[in-house]
């Protein structure tokens, strides 16, 4: 009994002392399945495992399959910070006050585009030859993916995706989308140029049989975002840990696996180009 005591004693000064790796919830981080389940699992993971290590408590990576199902999370309060795409930010933003925390920065640039894809034995130059044809969106969030093809379809020909495209199927990830202009399921696809590079560098055996017909204006790459009442001690300590993972070898070969140079903190203006196809879109395609 005199030990079980002097047990519990220890433990409730250990939790009292706040000592985070013994007595924390989980921090519950959001990840949508942005290149497919075992992409995101694999890649995410590690950075997540790397996060909760550096924090010193545990971290849980909360995988859905979609924008949708991470956006609800947050806003409900069940997640803290999430990965998103650069549509739902602006959207989570204006909608709950999310804030953006870091941003990965590849290829030297914290911005990425759309590609539009076909398969490389197509006749098909540009998007206006894709008219007609059958298309894949990736999942309806999505700014690479679903938003800014649309605009761009918009813009140039003042039609709705429905009447442009004779076809029009969602794959969920990009990697589906151009697995899918691959095998000619579908004639064309719009994909994170991120993915795309990614791929075509790690495992080409569908991007080589694709090829780019237009791309889009840079936006502001996809951030992690926190929710605005998370803790602003936890907040600035993950904010740290991100910023200065490509100086720690664990941190930067972890990084270089997913072609990311490192983390920065974005500026709101960067996404300002999606919250203005937003813009136009809802006035213009209603």
């Amino acid at each position: 009994m005199k030990a079980l005591m002097i047990a519990f004693a220890v433990i409730s000064t250990l939790c009292l002392a706040d000592v985070e790796a013994f007595c924390a919830e989980p921090l519950k981080f959001g990840v949508a399945a942005m290149i497919s389940p075992q992409e995101t699992v694999k890649y995410y993971d590690q950075i997540i495992d790397y996060v909760g290590k550096k924090l010193g408590r545990p971290v849980e990576m909360v995988q859905k399959r979609t924008y949708e199902e991470t956006d609800r999370l947050l806003e409900s309060g069940e997640l803290k910070l999430a990965f998103v795409c650069s549509g739902p930010y602006v959207m989570d933003k204006e909608k709950f006050g999310v804030e953006l925390l870091v941003a990965p920065q590849s290829y030297g640039e914290p911005f990425y585009y759309a590609y539009i894809i076909t398969h490389r034995s197509s006749k098909i130059r540009n998007l206006a030859g894709l008219k007609g044809k059958s298309f894949a969106f990736t999942d309806p969030k999505s700014n690479t993916g679903k938003l800014a093809p649309t605009y761009m379809i918009g813009k140039s020909f003042n039609l709705p995706p429905e009447k442009f495209f004779s076809k029009i199927i969602y794959t969920r990830t990009h990697d589906k989308a151009i697995e899918a202009v691959a095998k000619k399921i579908v004639a064309g696809a719009s994909v994170d140029s991120l993915i795309y590079n990614y791929a075509a560098s790690k495992n080409p055996r569908f991007t080589s049989q694709t090829k780019v017909i237009a791309k889009s204006p840079r936006y502001g790459i996809p951030p992690i975002v926190t929710r605005g009442d998370l803790d602003p001690v936890l907040k600035a300590r993950l904010r740290n840990i991100f910023l200065t993972m490509h100086e720690d070898p664990e941190g930067r070969e972890i990084l270089a696996g997913i072609k990311v140079d490192r983390f920065v903190v974005p500026k709101d203006a960067d996404y300002d180009s999606v919250r203005e196809m937003e813009r136009w879109l809802r006035k213009n395609m209603k």
